[in-house]
């Protein structure tokens, strides 16, 4: 596998060296731990990342034109949770009103600085209402949009424990297929080519000193399997964002298994994603402890899904209150803890050795 040195490193430090890891820190500057918010957007995706220099990363925004729920839950999250006045830089994995929907929105309400992207199409035949869409984003970025492409990297501030951001997949391009040959490599069983926007999809690998997450947007099967066959390029994880909501037309088992992470969270909603396939895939991932789910999939026996404490959100769309999902790395990277909400069990984890990444 690539050894992560072979990219250029943007590193991001901390002046503290934390010997314990309390469960109640807060996300800013002081806390230096690395925080991940997974905010539950109804089976869209909004993930808030704050860094200890207290700067704030958002890759993507969910659903517009739902009376502003995911809007306000965003905000909510960002504001009264994560204790910013603005975010600092604004992802949007691939063009699908479930990831870029509020954006524009989030700039006016409260504040956007820098926007990135794959690049803008000038045209998307799976959305009818594309054009108005994009407009908005257009306005929002004022046409000064910044592209990711596949083996760039993500620029965040420096004060201490390394941070870099690496980009993996853009527009169906994909990172150097180099490192050791992937064990599950056999597991690709090529599908119909999917002609979506999905296949398109930003996929980012963060590592904070020796801790890693992966997260590739709505990336698709084939494209998956192209990454990591039949080398894996980006070795293993610690925490894993289940991709695609958590559907079977992504989660390849070749790099499911091949990442093979210790946490995953799922980004599911009621009835989108949290698909019995998936389940069955993590299921099979050999250092896998536990996986979270945004919500329980009200369509599969909960038998087959995350226990109970696990889950954020058991209800309805009508009925659900939005509870997002924390993850928050040390200010060493050395370990980490998930928990669901405020007051969910703090769920801790050691940072894996990642020798031969």
């Amino acid at each position: 596998m690539i050894r992560f040195l072979l990219f250029p490193v943007l590193c991001l430090a901390v002046t503290f060296a934390a010997v314990t890891f309390p469960p109640a820190v807060r996300a800013d500057a002081a806390s230096g731990s690395l925080d991940i918010y997974f905010i539950d957007v109804e089976g869209g995706a909004a993930t808030l990342f704050v860094t200890p220099a207290g700067e704030s990363l958002l890759i993507d925004s969910g659903y517009p034109d739902n009376h502003g729920r995911d809007l306000d839950r965003i905000i909510h999250v960002a504001r009264d949770v994560a204790g910013l006045r603005t975010i600092s830089h604004a992802v949007v994995s691939h063009w699908h009103a479930d990831h870029y929907g509020n954006h524009a929105g989030l700039k006016a309400r409260f504040g956007i600085e820098t926007f990135w992207d794959r690049g803008i199409p000038d045209g998307l035949a799976e959305d009818e209402q594309y054009e108005n869409r994009i407009a908005a984003y257009r306005a929002a970025s004022q046409n000064a949009s910044r592209p990711l492409l596949a083996g760039a990297h993500l620029p965040l501030k420096s004060t201490g424990t390394p941070l870099s951001v690496t980009v993996l997949t853009s527009g169906g391009e994909v990172a150097e297929n180099a490192g050791p040959l992937n064990p599950f490599a056999d597991r690709h069983i090529p599908q119909p080519d999917d002609p979506s926007d999905n296949a398109s999809s930003l996929s980012l690998l963060f590592q904070f000193g020796d801790f890693r997450f992966l997260t590739c947007g709505d990336l698709t099967w084939n494209v998956e399997g192209r990454l990591v066959t039949p080398r894996n390029p980006i070795g293993t994880i610690d925490l894993f964002m289940v991709t695609h909501h958590g559907l079977p037309v992504s989660n390849n088992p070749a790099l499911v298994l091949a990442i093979d992470p210790t946490v995953a969270v799922m980004c599911n909603g009621p009835t989108k994603g949290g698909a019995e396939q998936t389940m069955q895939t993590l299921r099979e991932v050999r250092s896998l402890k536990d996986w979270f789910q945004l919500h329980r999939n009200v369509q599969l026996d909960n038998s087959l899904q995350a226990p109970a404490e696990f889950i954020a959100n058991s209800g309805s769309t009508e009925t659900c209150q939005g509870q997002w999902i924390m993850a928050s790395v040390a200010p060493d990277g050395r370990s980490y803890f998930v928990k669901v909400g405020d007051s969910g069990k703090v769920h801790q984890y050691q940072t894996r050795n990642h020798a031969d990444n």
